[in-house]
């Protein structure tokens, strides 16, 4: 038996809204521990993992581990119809095949239920170990996104490059270059704006910026958000959710130019021994094709042999006429 009880409801909406476009379908783990959700894109490039921890609930009911599989797109649908500040309450029966949702009103006088199918969705929960980072930087979530935003306008990638002067985002692109830096900043009265680098060594890794811009649909989830970075490990965009838990995006970084231009440039140094026997086959045909000469030079004696016939005809008609 699964039941939880959420006051705040729309954490939970948002929550679908940061992660339906990203994962279409996917597991619900429920443990004792709390409510989680690990799930890659279509493309396997990048991977969710969510964790709302059963003490952020009013009231978290789980009997035993229990996996259902949801369509996020539809479980989206019907989050929509609560109200921001309705309480949300999900229950789920041991082996059912649906789960539903009850919507309450603060004041209690509208209560709504839905209930949804469930899917059996193959999945395998891949262990994160715990790494530890070349640089991290905390900075405003709001921040972030409209940086995103603006450099999608330019480029597909973004280089994010973090050092002692701070963190730079730069983008390349057809109609031009943009680049923009973040210096840090610990000296605000707001800890919500605050930048915070932390650099064990400086650190340059290339991303997607479609990808970055799909993650920052997270930023109403929190007013910061948490960039770890290593050039030997995938990159973490993290969000914190309320003081219950986090949603974190992994993303593979793409290859550098430099190494794409190497690559580029080697395909032709490989292609030349080919195209460098093609021509010397064709060059050696003439000096194969020997037989025209020969038939040329008969067919020239042909005409000779005849002349000789007939003179030797002419000279026995005079000697007869003699």
């Amino acid at each position: 038996m699964l039941e939880l009880r959420l006051v705040q409801g729309g954490l939970l909406k948002k929550v679908l809204e940061s992660i339906k476009d990203l994962v279409n379908d996917a597991n619900f783990d429920c443990s004792p521990a709390g409510f989680s959700l690990q799930a890659m894109d279509s493309s396997h490039v990048a991977l969710v993992a969510l964790l709302l921890r059963s003490e952020g609930f009013e009231h978290y009911r789980c009997d035993r581990n229990l996996s259902m599989g949801m369509n996020l797109n539809n479980m989206a649908k019907m989050l929509k119809c609560a109200g921001n500040d309705d309480i949300v309450t999900i229950k789920a029966d041991d082996g059912a095949d649906s789960v539903t949702f009850m919507f309450e009103s603060p004041t209690q006088d509208k209560i709504s239920d839905f209930e949804m199918k469930l899917m059996d969705i193959d999945s395998e929960h891949l262990g994160i170990p715990e790494a530890e980072f070349q640089a991290i930087v905390r900075m405003p979530s709001a921040e972030f996104a409209r940086i995103c935003k603006d450099l999608s306008t330019i480029g597909d990638t973004v280089v994010i490059s973090v050092t002692k002067e701070g963190v730079k985002f730069s983008t390349r692109g057809d109609i031009g270059t943009a680049s923009i830096v973040c210096r840090q900043n610990t000296t605000v009265d707001k800890p919500e704006e605050a930048t915070v680098i932390e650099m064990e060594e400086p650190v340059t890794l290339t991303f997607a910026l479609r990808y970055m811009n799909s993650f920052t649909k997270a930023t109403p989830l929190a007013n910061q958000v948490t960039i770890s970075l290593s050039s030997d490990l995938p990159g973490v965009v993290e969000y914190k959710v309320a003081e219950m838990g986090y949603i974190r995006f992994y993303l593979a970084p793409k290859l550098e130019e430099d190494e794409i231009e190497t690559q580029v440039e080697a395909r032709p140094q490989v292609d030349i021994r080919p195209k460098a026997e093609t021509k010397r086959k064709v060059e050696a045909k003439p000096k194969v094709e020997t037989k025209p000469k020969l038939e040329i030079k008969s067919e020239e004696r042909e005409p000779q042999v005849e002349s000789m016939v007939v003179e030797t005809k002419v000279e026995a008609d005079l000697m007869d006429d003699e």
